[in-house]
């Protein structure tokens, strides 16, 4: 029986920034830093704030810490190569580290998914049952719940990127985004794809479109209950402590099942629209978030206005 080598091949994969407007990256630059920074101090401002407000050592504001770690990492995982394009035009990146950023980029998308469940399971136990919400989600419990939400998101996108190190790439070197992406490194695979074409989709569709629906039926149910509430302001205020959830969710489900559906059925579409859906899919959710819960969170938006207000010097 052949043994499998590993792919050592010293040829690089070749990043591509936006196609046509190579004179203008460093003008791109500058809005992608802006968003990159903004990104790092929204979710780092959330950490910190749910670190030190003893008031937010609650199952739901640390859930939400969970999800702020998510988008910092998909951050760092893919802006460091971004940046490296646009801002001096270095494109070469080694298959093993192209390989590493497919698997933890698309790894802390599946995360998402989970802590956004995890997040919708703590809004139905608040509302449906709360009596029994502090027995029910206790420390030890949200721990297991955030580290299952983990294990499975790194467990599960292995299958696809493991085989990567084996195969040989004698087409083109070059890749159509800034940052590597499972589907778009096995376009340059010479082996049977076949099953790294199949395997995603079933992880989207069982993993991503199973915890959507759950959300959603989570959901009706919590309604249910809301409207069986019969003061109006009660009702209001209980449908208003999962806005912030439901928007996350819908940025979330856009931008994954748009990158999905583009890159899978999009032959024909321009590059343009593949390239912007997938800084779309990397970009808006970690912004979004932050803005979403300071906005809709009382608890949130009074630490950051207590933040602000802090003078940094005393007469």
């Amino acid at each position: 029986m052949p043994i499998m080598e590993l792919n050592t091949s010293a040829t690089p994969f070749l990043l591509t920034g936006f196609v046509g407007l190579e004179k203008a990256h460093h003008w791109i630059s500058i809005p992608l830093s802006v968003v990159y920074i903004s990104i790092l101090l929204g979710n780092g401002i959330l950490l910190f704030l749910i670190r030190v407000d003893h008031n937010l050592h609650e199952p739901m504001y640390y859930f939400l810490a969970m999800l702020a770690t998510t988008d910092l990492g998909m951050t760092l995982v893919t802006m460091p190569t971004v940046l490296c394009v646009v801002w001096i035009n270095h494109r070469e990146i080694s298959h093993g580290t192209c390989f590493l950023q497919a698997y933890f980029s698309h790894s802390f998308s599946t995360i998402e998914s989970g802590i956004l469940l995890a997040m919708a399971y703590d809004h139905f136990i608040a509302i449906r049952n709360p009596l029994r919400y502090t027995s029910v989600l206790t420390n030890t419990q949200v721990i297991k719940i955030g580290a299952g939400a983990f294990v499975r998101g790194f467990v599960l996108i292995l299958p696809p990127i493991l085989p990567l190190y084996w195969f040989s790439y004698c087409r083109s070197h070059v890749l159509s985004h800034a940052f590597c992406l499972h589907q778009d490194v096995i376009k340059l695979a010479c082996a049977d794809i076949t099953f790294n074409r199949l395997y995603p989709i079933v992880v989207v569709f069982s993993v991503a479109l199973m915890d959507c629906l759950i959300i959603f039926c989570s959901y009706i149910l919590i309604l249910q209950t809301v409207m069986s509430i019969a003061s109006g302001e009660e009702r209001a205020k209980a449908l208003n402590t999962c806005v912030s959830h439901i928007c996350c969710i819908l940025v979330f489900c856009v931008t994954v099942f748009g990158l999905t559906f583009v890159h899978r059925f999009g032959k024909n579409v321009p590059d343009l629209v593949h390239v912007t859906m997938s800084y779309i899919y990397f970009l808006f959710p970690p912004v979004m978030n932050p803005v979403i819960y300071s906005i809709k969170t009382k608890q949130i938006r009074s630490g950051i206005l207590q933040l602000v207000s802090l003078s940094p010097s005393r007469k």
